[in-house]
């Protein structure tokens, strides 16, 4: 029996995913080992459960029958084993991947603060700005930046991120204020090294449900995270296109000011995300309902 329910998750997890290589990550296998189990459980059944093609894998009809009856029936094993699992402690090692500003800033002590009422529990948290493969290196979960890196993730939303288009004093008393988007091409911008190149800038358009504004700048000075970003904008080195929830204090001590009043740039929005899983340990459990709870109001930089 413990065999049939080793193939049967390594069914559901290749249905989800669509690929034997994304259901081998999930389950932290080889690829030839989930093709084994997938092979053993078409055997066991007597029926072709998969169809399988250079691109991609789907359910056949039997197939995806069975995923129908077995799915609720795996999650209310799951279920009856996180309630036995409730009155264990929170323990083990917990990797997390987030971005550098908002992790050091906001989500460090959100973690930190759990970390304290669970004395058993170690703490890897790796701040980067990119969106990273966490299920192929190894992270229990990560907090993203929209648009998510991967569908077949299970995504809780947090808050969500506006960002304001600034600059220093200095340079608006020597430039101007942008006032408006079509002021942009005249002003020197502050870009992302790490973004496409001449990748617009985006704003929200005025008519309601049309697609949004993208308007090319002109890059003086391109840089791979917001912090610095925000440092050359301080520095009077041109615009920057910053979130709302880095650039806050510098608005409000004056280093920055908002020079684009009237535009609205499109705000990103933040998950935290992990993979879908019959076993989803307590510690991940708990320590995402902490970051869900800690940012059900209004967040720190809204208040």
């Amino acid at each position: 029996m413990r065999h049939r329910l080793d193939e049967i998750e390594a069914f559901l997890h290749v249905v989800e995913a669509a690929s034997f290589s994304a259901a081998a990550r999930r389950m932290k296998l080889s690829k030839s080992a989930i093709s084994k189990r997938i092979s053993d459980l078409e055997e066991d059944m007597g029926a072709e459960l998969l169809r399988r093609s250079s691109r991609r894998v789907v359910a056949t009809e039997q197939g995806l029958r069975f995923y129908q009856r077995m799915r609720p029936i795996l999650e209310q094993f799951d279920q009856a084993a996180a309630e036995l699992n409730d009155h264990s402690q929170i323990r083990g090692r917990l990797s997390i991947s987030a971005p550098q500003c908002l992790g050091t800033r906001y989500l460090a002590p959100l973690l930190f603060a759990f970390l304290a009422r669970h004395p058993q529990l170690q703490l890897a948290l790796e701040l980067e700005d990119r969106h990273a493969g966490f299920l192929s290196e190894g992270y229990d979960l990560a907090v993203c930046l929209g648009p998510l890196p991967d569908s077949s993730l299970v995504a809780r939303k947090l808050a969500l991120s506006p960002r304001i288009v600034c600059c220093s004093p200095d340079y608006a008393r020597r430039a101007g204020l942008a006032g408006s988007i079509e002021c942009l091409a005249g002003h020197v911008c502050i870009g992302q090294a790490n973004a496409t190149a001449g990748q617009p800038w985006l704003f929200e358009h005025d008519r309601p449900a049309a697609k949004p504004r993208a308007v090319p700048v002109r890059i003086r000075v391109a840089v791979n995270n917001s912090q610095t970003a925000m440092a050359a904008a301080i520095a009077g080195l041109g615009l920057a296109m910053l979130p709302k929830y880095l650039a806050v204090d510098a608005l409000r001590g004056g280093e920055l000011i908002d020079a684009m009043p009237g535009a609205r740039p499109i705000s990103d929005e933040i998950y935290v995300v992990f993979p879908h899983s019959r076993y989803l340990p307590r510690k991940v459990r708990a320590v995402v309902d902490h970051l869900v709870a800690a940012f059900a109001e209004d967040p720190p930089w809204e208040r």
